[in-house]
């Protein structure tokens, strides 16, 4: 892909999904030309609009069957092509996770699931809808890349690298056009498995994924006020996870929209654990509870996963000493 002609704040304009399928996809195709994009009726949804219509030889709906989606990617991928299958995150991991269980990771066939609208992406659609286990669920399977980019540019790289794997791979997709920047140079480090230090300091490291990096970032520019030095890491694998800057610190606080069990602040403490680094760690989260529906913020406040939330829990969890 020619990363020159990746305009940032265009691609931030079309969102995650937009910069993956519309502006990536068309040039990824030209470099692997057996690539096809399946999908359960996410078309527009998805913004899959512009690559179905330009390539219709590469395209397929298969109707709101996410597991039937699962099923022709498998036998598509056996010919030799390298199928991307496009669904909602919590009916592809979900309603499909026995097909991608054995399908994508038994078989070990190179399929790119990607799941959009995760975390609280469909507001008011309400719980039936949130995707706050999916990592978890595509964390359990052997051989699995588990990928949750941070802005649209990511959402772009992601896409190239996950095709280009040998290895199934399951890409969380978030929000609407108009996606916050996080990378703000075209030439931005991507390599799935390993993580992205965007910020340094001393004092506290806040690993963050997905949705939850811009948040961490911010945070780390109000603590900067404070004087408490915060490093930032977007842990944009979690699987594999990279390990290599998980080094000791004083306090590490993970942060992500997604529920505990299975994400990104067990992986780390399992880490910490099996390594015998003693440090404190602090994971912020989705509660273990159903949450009373509402917008994006409104559903994130209720979990502490703000700019606020986050400067206040590591401030109250600090040595000043």
């Amino acid at each position: 892909m020619n990363r020159n002609k990746l305009n940032i704040k265009l691609l931030s304009t079309f969102g995650q999904r937009g910069s993956a399928f519309s502006v990536a996809l068309p040039q990824i195709l030209q470099e692997i030309p057996n690539v096809m994009l399946l999908t359960a009726d996410m078309s527009s949804t998805g913004a899959l609009g512009r690559f179905k219509d330009a390539n219709p030889d590469h395209f397929i709906n298969v109707g709101i069957a996410e597991q039937n989606l699962l099923g022709m990617a498998a036998g598509l991928a056996e010919e030799g092509w390298r199928p991307i299958c496009v669904a909602q995150a919590c009916f592809i991991t979900m309603r499909a996770f026995e097909q991608a269980r054995q399908y994508a990771g038994y078989m070990h066939n190179p399929i790119v699931l990607v799941g959009i609208d995760s975390g609280y992406s469909t507001k008011f659609m309400g719980n039936t809808h949130y995707s706050l286990e999916d990592l978890s669920l595509m964390r359990l399977i052997p051989g699995m890349n588990v990928v949750a980019p941070c802005d649209a540019l990511q959402a772009a790289l992601a896409l190239e690298a996950a095709v280009k794997s040998d290895n199934p791979t399951y890409i969380r997709l978030y929000g609407m056009p108009g996606h916050p920047i996080v990378y703000t140079s075209n030439e931005a480090p991507f390599e799935i498995g390993k993580a992205n230090i965007l910020k340094e300091g001393k004092d506290v490291k806040i690993v963050a994924i997905g949705s939850m990096v811009n948040v961490a970032m911010k945070a780390a520019d109000q603590l900067k006020k404070m004087g408490i030095e915060a490093e930032v890491i977007d842990m944009h694998t979690l699987k594999p996870l990279d390990t290599s800057v998980l080094n000791k610190v004083s306090l590490v606080v993970t942060v992500e929209e997604h529920r505990m069990m299975g994400g990104l602040g067990e992986a780390v403490a399992s880490h910490y654990m099996e390594a015998g680094i003693q440090t404190k760690l602090v994971r912020m989260s989705i509660p273990d509870s159903f949450g009373t529906v509402g917008n994006v913020p409104y559903m994130l406040e209720q979990s502490g996963l703000t700019v606020e939330g986050i400067v206040s829990t590591i401030n109250n969890n600090f040595n000043k000493e």
